[in-house]
């Protein structure tokens, strides 16, 4: 890989580091319990890709195979070749049999997706590619690389014809109900499945403050020299306990039509990974093979994904999941003063025995 020709490139020239390599590794190492449950559970369903692959008649996968090769830039030795070397490194780093195609569309907004039913195809826009220094753009492709290696591409696929369906079949309100709950179904989905691509970046890169400064970059512009990554994080945690119980709606809200997360947050979910053991493990050597992923269990993702979300709901500071967390933590004590409220309103005694406070006499 030659400096120089990074640096006419436009790129900012880094010097070359060794990165540890995790052979045999399987998607379950990075994925973010969330949507790997949600895979393995959908991936143990008799028939279901089967099922999802027969939709490629319907699907316009061939038709935008033919549109990047007719009209974007194929990613190759001869072209964009310092995005071609970085393909091929997050490929063997994570030990992806076959490097997928890679285009650069022109599109001034930055924005990467994997895609395709058969075989993935990763897209890339000049606006993306112009935006970001090298290190940076080889987490982007590590993320790709990523939602490849995890399965991603064919659900992400679904999810943009259902999409675009929606918006034809709009004037017919019952088909366009039930085909925008399959899309904000997948939706919530692919947003976990954005958390689980960023670590797999993280893993390609190595780098974390190459992570964040590209996250920030797609949130506020390439004015680096403006902006602070500390500062940065500390926007998610004001975002997160911010407000009050409205202000958690409105949240909701403005998340259900996004396929990804907010910046900030992908940023602060990222940083809490990287200072985690599991991380460190994986960069140990430790993690879980390809070659065990037909004996992961569901349930055994289930138990993992619902102790996740209590931990998410234990240690969040929104207000929402504050009073939940308050009412889960009180609801043994608050069941018992319902109870004995409506013992009391029916003039039946309790079956435990009166309560302390109540008049034992007639």
């Amino acid at each position: 890989m030659s400096d120089d020709r990074h640096e006419q490139a436009g790129h900012e020239r880094v010097p070359g580091r060794h990165r540890s390599r995790f052979p045999g590794i399987s998607s379950r190492a990075y994925e973010h319990p969330a949507d790997r449950s949600a895979l393995v559970a959908l991936r143990k369903l008799t028939g279901f890709d089967t099922v999802f692959k027969a939709l490629s008649g319907l699907l316009p996968e061939r038709s935008l195979r033919l549109l990047f090769l007719s009209d974007s830039v194929r990613v190759s030795d001869r072209q964009f070749a310092h995005l071609s070397d970085m393909l091929r490194d997050a490929c063997y780093i994570l030990d992806l049999d076959k490097v997928p195609a890679m285009y650069v569309t022109q599109d001034p907004k930055p924005n990467a997706m994997c895609i395709g039913l058969d075989e993935p195809v990763i897209v890339v826009t000049t606006g993306l590619v112009e935006l970001l220094d090298e290190e940076e753009m080889r987490a982007v492709v590590g993320h790709e690389v990523g939602h490849a290696l995890s399965g991603h591409a064919v659900y992400r696929t679904v999810l943009l014809f259902l999409t675009s369906l929606a918006l034809k079949v709009a004037w017919i309100p019952l088909g366009n109900v039930a085909i925008m709950a399959i899309v904000t179904a997948l939706r919530e989905w692919f947003r976990k499945s954005e958390l689980s691509a960023d670590r797999a970046g993280l893993l390609v890169g190595q780098d974390l403050r190459a992570s964040m400064r590209g996250l920030m970059k797609i949130a506020g512009g390439n004015h680096l020299h403006e902006m602070n990554v500390d500062a940065f994080l500390e926007q998610a945690e004001e975002y997160e306990a911010g407000g009050d119980l409205r202000d958690s709606v409105l949240k909701i809200l403005n998340v259900l039509p996004r396929s990804h997360p907010f910046t900030t947050i992908r940023a602060a979910e990222l940083k809490k990974w990287a200072d985690s053991r599991d991380f460190q493990r994986i960069m140990d050597g430790h993690y879980p093979r390809r070659e065990d992923d037909k004996d992961a269990r569901v349930g055994e993702s289930f138990r993992q994904s619902a102790a996740s979300y209590a931990d998410e709901v234990r240690t969040s500071k929104d207000p929402l999941m504050k009073l939940v967390s308050d009412l889960a933590d009180g609801a043994g004590g608050l069941g018992g003063r319902v109870k004995r409220g409506f013992n009391g309103f029916t003039g039946q005694p309790p079956k435990d025995g009166p309560a302390k406070d109540a008049p034992t006499g007639g």
